[in-house]
């Protein structure tokens, strides 16, 4: 058995149904817990955005945490991930439906996660706020379960260090940059006993550099860096993806109904029509919990940095997050791919599935300037996903080793060696490798969100009964 098929087995087995069964009934259940807070309370949500607490405590805005949270989960999942996801090789156009699902219950999810951050959060002896799942599992079940908040971290390190952090995303930079600068790689070198563009080398180079300089400033370098970078981006993706759709309009029904029928295996991919169904549900779950990470405990980790004296508040601002990449970001992705046929294309895999897309789709533009677009975007997304995950990873390294100033120094380098390697891996072995350790990560959060899910409900319903009666403002 070679390394890729074993991957491939490990992965079906974390991400098999009890696991996927466990989000989203987390989600279902936090969804009526809270009175359907993602669709009541959602306005609130986007105006607390802007809005901060007068006196609060913490180390950053509410704006700030929820940006490097985004910096985390807006990188190559919303382009590659969606990519790989509803290709015909995957779950095919049917995936787009299922993330729909997994992000509306993983909103309630998100929020009740930046809840228990800040409730349960700490503030150490020199000041700093030290919150997420090991923190509230710890302190909210009690501590005769901190092995579960252990294994959490143990995880969430890894997470960092060889999922999502580093390997995914740096790989799908150097895709994107090799496909605009030297798609046919007529200038390679030999590393590793393969053979790889030139270009691969030098934006491998570059990215670790750059990740290097941002990542020793910590916390508040990388939200900085995070409140300027992603909602630059973001907008430039949206208008671009905008642009695209409008331009082809006339296409937006086809595809939305190739995505209803592919959910429910109407129009099968692979095998019978219950096959279909299931394939579509777990590659759209999987990658949607991949980009937005609803039931991970990631988002939390930086939640809990906000200043704010309502756990409720932040939990609000944190439910934006889930929606802006999922529900937007991704959808635009997902449904620009079926609209223009490029999903059904076996030559094409992840990047050049979505860059396929936006040359097809602003055709009235040269091919090499919708590439040039995606490339971009693709590049500052993944970027600032690469500082996010740091920040989380150490995060967990600080609570596994007691705060061991020498073991955070060793992973920042590991991980900014991480982020050099990550070009030089297969597209399918990064992603394998990311699934699992995100399906590892969420066992011990989801085990948490079901204990205190009685804490979440009742909170929750109080905070909206001293909004309505006046005590506090909104």
């Amino acid at each position: 058995m070679d390394f890729s098929t074993l991957l491939s087995k490990i992965d079906a087995a974390v991400w098999g149904v009890p696991l996927i069964a466990l989000i989203l009934c987390a989600g279902l259940l936090l969804t009526i817990r809270t009175g359907f807070i993602q669709i009541r309370h959602l306005p609130r949500a986007f105006r607390y955005l802007f809005k901060e607490e007068e006196g609060a405590h913490g180390e950053v805005s509410g704006f700030a945490s929820l940006c490097t949270a985004l910096s985390a989960t807006i990188g190559t999942g919303n382009i590659v991930g969606v990519a790989t996801a509803v290709g015909i090789l995957a779950g095919g156009p049917g995936a787009l439906f299922w993330m729909w699902i997994a992000a509306f219950f993983g909103m309630a999810t998100k929020y009740s996660e930046g809840f228990l951050a800040v409730k349960y959060r700490t503030i150490d002896s020199e000041g700093h706020v030290l919150g997420g799942p090991f923190y509230y599992i710890e302190n909210g079940m009690g501590k005769k379960w901190k092995w579960l908040a252990k294994i959490f971290a143990f995880f969430g390190a890894c997470v960092g260090l060889m999922g999502i952090g580093t390997f995914s995303q740096v790989n799908g930079i150097s895709s994107a940059v090799v496909g605009f600068f030297d798609p046919n790689c007529e200038n390679t070198v030999t590393i590793f006993g393969n053979t790889y563009s030139i270009v691969t080398v030098i934006s491998g180079v570059i990215i670790a550099l750059c990740a290097g300089l941002v990542i020793i400033g910590g916390l508040k370098r990388i939200s900085s860096v995070s409140q300027v970078v992603v909602p630059f981006m973001a907008l430039l993706y949206i208008i671009a993806v905008v642009v695209l759709l409008v331009c082809n309009i006339t296409k937006i029904p086809a595809a939305i109904v190739e995505i209803i029928e592919g959910a429910f295996g109407i129009r099968p991919i692979a095998g019978g029509m219950l096959a279909s169904m299931l394939i579509s549900m777990r590659n759209g779950v999987a990658r949607g919990i991949f980009s937005n990470e609803s039931g991970l405990g990631s988002a939390p980790i930086a939640a809990a940095a906000a200043k704010t004296h309502e756990p409720v508040r932040q939990g609000l601002i944190s439910m934006t997050g889930t929606f802006i990449d999922t529900i937007v970001i991704c959808t635009m992705t997902g449904l620009s791919i079926v609209m223009m046929g490029s999903w059904s294309n076996e030559a094409l895999q992840g990047v050049q599935v979505t860059t396929d897309a936006f040359q097809k789709g602003l055709h009235f533009l040269p091919a090499q300037a919708a590439s040039f677009i995606l490339m971009i975007c693709l590049v500052f997304f993944a970027f600032t996903t690469i500082l996010g995950w740091n920040y989380y990873g150490e995060r967990c390294l600080e609570y596994l080793s007691g705060k061991n100033k020498v073991a955070v120094m060793i992973y920042r380098i590991l991980y900014i060696a991480a982020v050099f390697i990550g070009p030089y891996m297969t597209v399918s072995e990064v992603w394998t490798i990311a699934d699992i350790f995100n399906g590892l990560m969420a066992f011990p959060n989801i085990i948490a969100l079901f204990a205190l899910n009685g804490v979440i409900a009742r909170d929750t319903k109080d905070y909206f009964a001293r909004l309505k009666k006046g005590e506090i403002s909104d």
